[in-house]
C-alpha cells in the first residue's frame, strides 16, 4: 500500500483529491498538507511513497517543494496536479513521475497511482526490463485507428504537456505517458536525455552542432534536438561510446536496437 501525500491550497480540492486516492485499492494512508511550507514541515517527520503537488500556491510553490524532496536520501514519487500544462517541461525535468491536468480524471489518477507503484516496485531493474520490452512497440490510438510505433524507429521523444511527442522518419505520434518513465524504461535501448524536455535515441544521432539561435543540437533525420549544457556531457559520452562500440565490431551496428547510424562529430 502507497503512502500519499496531498499538497494543495484549496481545500475543496485538496479533500476531493484525497478522498479520489483512498478509494483507490493501491493507497494506503493519504495525509493532506495546505501548502508548500506545511509539506515540507510534514516530510521533516514522515515518510511518503507518492506526493501529488499542486503547483501555484502561495508562498512555497510546488516546484519549490519538490526541488527539496529531490533532496531527501529516500524521496517521494512526484505527481503534479495542476491546471495549467505550461510547467510540463520543467515538471519532468525535475524527474516527476506524472503530470495532471485539473480537473482530476479518476482514470488519470488511477494511471498516475499504477506508475508511482511500479517505480517503488522492489526489484526496479527486472520492472524497467520487463515494461522496456513491454514499449518495444507503442501502441497509439488515433480515433478509430490503432497505430503501432516500433521504438527503433523512433529517433527522438519531446515532452508534450500531459503526453509524450514520438518522432519518427515517417511523423510523430503523441501518447499519454511521461518522459521520465520512457527515460527509465528505453534506457537500455540507447534512448539518452538531450533536454529536460527531450530524449534522444543515440543510434539516430548523425553528429553535433552548434547554432547561434538554438545552442548546441543534436542532428537526427527526423529533426534537430536541442542539448542542453547540463545533459551535454553524458550525450557526448555516449555517442562516443556508441562510436567505440561500432568500431569493435568492424562497422556499425544497430543503435541500442535501432535502424539509425550514429555519430560524435560536429561538437
Amino acid at each position: 500500500m502507497l503512502r500519499a501525500l496531498v499538497v494543495e491550497d484549496e481545500a475543496s480540492t485538496r479533500r476531493e483529491l484525497a478522498a479520489m486516492l483512498a478509494a483507490l485499492p493501491e493507497i494506503g494512508p493519504v495525509s493532506q498538507a495546505d501548502g508548500g511550507e506545511a509539506a515540507v514541515r510534514l516530510l521533516g517527520t514522515e515518510t511518503f511513497d507518492a506526493a501529488f503537488l499542486d503547483i501555484s500556491m502561495p508562498g512555497l510553490d510546488g516546484m519549490e517543494v519538490a526541488r527539496v524532496l529531490s533532496v531527501l536520501s529516500a524521496p517521494p514519487a512526484i505527481v503534479f496536479v495542476t491546471a495549467s500544462e505550461h510547467h510540463a517541461v520543467d515538471a519532468f525535468g525535475i524527474g516527476a513521475a506524472d503530470y495532471l491536468l485539473k480537473p482530476v480524471r479518476p482514470e488519470r489518477l488511477a494511471e498516475a497511482v499504477a506508475r508511482v507503484g511500479a517505480l517503488r516496485r522492489p526489484g526496479p531493474a527486472q520492472g524497467a526490463a520487463g515494461a522496456a520490452e513491454e514499449l518495444s512497440v507503442v501502441q497509439i490510438e488515433t480515433g478509430r485507428q490503432t497505430v503501432f510505433v516500433h521504438r527503433d524507429d523512433i529517433q527522438f521523444a519531446e515532452a508534450h504537456g500531459d503526453y509524450v511527442r514520438l518522432h519518427t522518419a515517417a511523423g510523430s505520434h503523441l501518447i499519454r505517458l511521461s518522459l521520465t518513465y520512457l527515460e527509465e524504461v528505453w534506457a537500455e535501448a540507447g534512448f539518452v536525455r538531450a533536454h529536460r524536455g527531450y530524449l534522444v535515441a543515440v543510434g539516430w544521432v548523425k553528429d553535433l552542432r552548434v547554432s547561434s539561435a538554438s545552442g548546441l543540437l543534436a542532428r537526427t533525420p527526423a529533426g534537430d534536438v536541442p542539448v542542453s549544457r547540463r545533459h551535454s556531457r553524458a550525450l557526448k559520452e555516449r555517442l562516443l561510446a556508441a562510436v567505440r562500440d561500432d568500431a569493435g565490431r568492424g562497422g556499425p551496428g544497430p543503435p541500442g536496437g535501432g535502424r539509425g547510424r550514429g555519430g560524435a562529430g560536429g561538437a
